[in-house]
């Protein structure tokens, strides 16, 4: 039944105009280095606009189409200091989208090259990334 109405809801977005990633993935989030926003689609159907901070000075958020790869409740970064990680969707290697406490630096670069929002904006992505599933879900990091 849950794949039927994805099913539809993916060739109603298609026929009423969707983007053409809404036919490759049910669930798009779009992060943009130069607004230091990211836009939760799905089925073409943008439902959040959240500020987020990606790499500052120094370090790089890698650029490109990806599918997440794994996701944790709650992680430690052992490469940095072991600092919380909530609500992580690993995508690429190291890089995730994540929760942070450091939300006055949110829509500016800050992090080491992931890709940080507030905790509760990473929560409700973590819960849409678990209930469609990894392979109906794309992360597109651009300029």
């Amino acid at each position: 039944m849950k794949k039927t109405i994805m099913a539809v809801a993916a060739l109603a977005a298609m026929l009423l105009g969707g983007v053409a990633e809404s036919s490759a993935a049910g669930l798009v989030a779009r992060v943009d280095i130069s607004s230091q926003t990211m836009t939760v689609s799905r089925y073409g159907q943008v439902l959040y606009r959240w500020p987020v901070s990606t790499a500052r000075s120094g370090y790089v958020t890698p650029r490109g189409t990806y599918r997440p790869q794994r996701t944790a409740r709650m992680w430690y970064s052992r490469k940095y200091h072991m600092s919380p990680m909530p609500y992580s969707v690993f995508y690429h290697g190291g890089y995730a989208i994540h929760g942070t406490n450091a939300v006055r630096r949110l829509g500016s670069p800050a992090s080491h090259g992931c890709v940080r929002l507030r905790t509760a904006n990473a929560a409700t992505f973590y819960s849409m990334v678990k209930e469609v599933g990894f392979g109906n879900t794309r992360i597109v990091v651009a300029d």
